[in-house]
């Protein structure tokens, strides 16, 4: 009889910093399988490792009675987990990239859009969201920005600082006038 494993439980494991089947707590579970687990020793977090020679699949004679009934299922699976992978040359086939436009933050893209990266070189856009594109490079995928050219009067225009001279923070400036008297007690006085 197969013990009911949970959250918070403990299983041995495969350690795989102390290289050591040891006692494990059981972080997270998938359904009814052991994905994650803490080291009770070393306090190592992993994926769920059974111990040696140990294994949570089923024995031949179960496999045997249980693959007549599950034969049409598997070949469906099969063909749901089977992923189609289209190569950066493929998607570019039948695109003008002779005339590719240089990319710049201020030009509006569309989707199936090739364009000329200065840094990563040739592009595919595919996903335009809002002002940001997902540009499909040949090494990576990249989210620039696109769209932000703009009339030069939506901009703000640049205003300078005035020129005024002021004097310190502390003392009020007083404007000199021409038949300002001398204060008191000077020797201009005489």
């Amino acid at each position: 009889m197969a013990t009911q494993h949970k959250v918070g439980g403990e299983v041995d494991a495969f350690c795989t910093r102390c290289r050591l089947t040891l006692a494990h707590t059981i972080l997270a579970m998938v359904g009814t399988k052991i994905a994650r687990v803490r080291c009770n020793t070393c306090g190592g977090d992993h994926a769920f490792r059974s111990a040696p020679g140990t294994t949570d699949k089923p024995s031949a004679s179960a496999r045997s009675s249980a693959s007549s009934s599950t034969k049409a299922p598997r070949a469906s699976r099969a063909s749901a987990e089977d992923k189609v992978i289209i190569s950066f040359e493929e998607q570019l086939a039948g695109k003008d990239i002779a005339n590719a436009p240089r990319y710049s933050p201020k030009d509006t893209y569309q989707p199936d859009q090739v364009i000329q990266h200065p840094t990563f070189g040739l592009g595919l856009v595919t996903a335009v969201r809002g002002d940001k594109v997902d540009i499909t490079f040949k090494s990576e995928t990249k989210t620039l920005v696109h769209g932000r050219g703009g009339a030069p009067a939506e901009k703000p225009a640049f205003s300078p600082p005035s020129a005024k001279a002021t004097g310190p923070a502390d003392k009020p400036m007083v404007e000199p006038t021409e038949e300002a008297a001398p204060p008191p007690g000077s020797p201009a006085e005489g």
